[in-house]
């Protein structure tokens, strides 16, 4: 297992290209199964997910190349078991997203519950009550969702009760394929979402609303796409790189990335004195940190509004602002285990069910520390770059799952980091 020494406090220096966008490959990735030919894909980020989602695929008989210099994948989506086990949706909870393709395709599947998850609960009854309302019998016993298509797949209204992405997701899928109309109403309208229904589009579905909160799809046929599906910039990576900016002190340049959806991250961390400079035609942005920081409030919100994957960094940089900063977490229930381990650099963080109110600024030293999640693996990097010392990071895995290569990027810009086994 690995784990960073970063030497800090860094300065950063130079810029920085975005990976491609982890959540939207995977039900990308997913995806493929509705096709019988070869699907193509270009700018796939190099991560222990996507390393999950490919084995997943191939337990199920697909075929598949990588070529992991360049980011291009190739699926051939031959499925003879219509099976998501255990062992790999255990690792990853994306591996919900084979139940729609499966069904949808297959009019079967038999895919694992996810599981607990480090940052709260993810329920998937969103997912069997509207599959329920397309025609299809759905049991769930011995840990597994058994779906079956009862006789064809239907259009229905569907209202979800409240926002999921996943869920959106899946069902998005089910209905390009299904007869008639399906209406999908409180839909998640995340980028991430926009992109998989822009890929059905490609394929010859009919699709009314993406970006919206209302999707309205009729179903039919689909084709493979005949240009590799590109997969976008990570917002989520763009965002934890200004984050870099403003804890270390420093001037970046982030390439390759979107600024279009990058509003509502960029909001906050302006607020707090930063100068950011959206060079759209670029498909760049440019970051200058000020002396002190001004105290924020922020709430995570569904897109468009400030994502909870962000929250984790933003509690690092608002350590860094001159008074009181407030930051409440709504989608997750237990995302806040980042805290202690900020604490033991110094921070000053108190918790109240949903809400950490932050008190700066803080001067971090280095300590040993351990990453708990994803997110939570970023904001301790965050710290490390700018605590005095040397911070440990052990189970740096989280982190592997979802940044490509984020050490060797920051050694790029300047800072002092090493990776070693433990």
């Amino acid at each position: 297992m690995d784990a960073l020494i970063i030497e800090g406090p860094a300065r950063l220096k130079g810029s920085v290209r975005v990976s491609g966008s982890k959540n939207t490959a995977l039900p990308l990735l997913f995806a493929s199964l509705l096709f019988d030919q070869e699907v193509r894909f270009e700018n796939v980020p190099r991560l222990w997910d996507i390393e999950t989602t490919l084995s997943l695929l191939q337990s199920m008989g697909t075929e598949s190349h990588w070529d992991k210099a360049t980011g291009q994948v190739s699926i051939f989506p031959q499925v003879r078991e219509k099976v998501a086990p255990y062992e790999w949706v255990k690792k990853m909870r994306a591996g919900i997203l084979a139940l729609g393709p499966l069904v949808a395709k297959y009019g079967e599947a038999r895919v694992s519950l996810p599981g607990g998850c480090a940052i709260g609960a993810r329920p998937v009854n969103f997912h069997i009550d509207a599959l329920k309302q397309m025609g299809v019998s759905v049991e769930v016993e011995g840990g597994y969702i058994h779906a079956r298509v009862k006789s064809r797949l239907t259009g229905a209204r569907i209202v979800f009760p409240q926002v999921t992405v996943t869920g959106t997701e899946n069902i998005l899928v089910v209905a390009a394929c299904a007869e008639g109309v399906t209406t999908i109403e409180n839909a998640a309208q995340e980028p991430e979402v926009i992109a998989l229904g822009q890929v059905l589009l490609a394929a010859g579905a009919e699709i009314e609303g993406l970006g919206t909160a209302t999707l309205r799809i009729k179903g039919g046929t689909l084709k493979v796409p005949e240009a590799p599906i590109v997969i976008p910039p990570d917002r989520i990576e763009a965002g934890t790189w200004i984050a870099a900016a403003l804890v270390t002190r420093s001037e970046l340049t982030i390439t390759g990335c979107d600024p279009a959806v990058l509003a509502s991250i960029i909001e906050p961390f302006r607020a707090m004195g930063a100068k950011i400079e959206t060079r759209q035609d670029l498909n760049e942005l440019f970051v200058e940190p000020c002396s002190v920081y001004q105290p924020i409030q922020v709430e995570t919100q569904p897109y468009p509004g400030f994502a909870t994957d962000m929250q984790a960094q933003m509690l690092t940089t608002m350590c860094m602002a001159s008074g009181r900063s407030t930051i409440r977490e709504t989608i997750f229930e237990n995302r806040f285990m980042h805290v202690a381990e900020l604490r033991r650099l110094g921070a000053q963080i108190e918790t109240h069910g949903n809400l950490a109110v932050v008190d700066g600024p803080s001067f971090f030293q280095g300590a040993p520390l351990m990453a708990t999640d994803l997110r939570a693996s970023a904001s301790l990097v965050l710290a490390g770059l700018c605590a005095e010392g040397s911070t440990k990071i052990s189970r740096i895995y989280h982190l592997d799952r979802g940044y490509q290569r984020l050490d060797e990027k920051l050694i790029g810009l300047g800072a002092r980091i090493q990776r070693i086994s433990e």
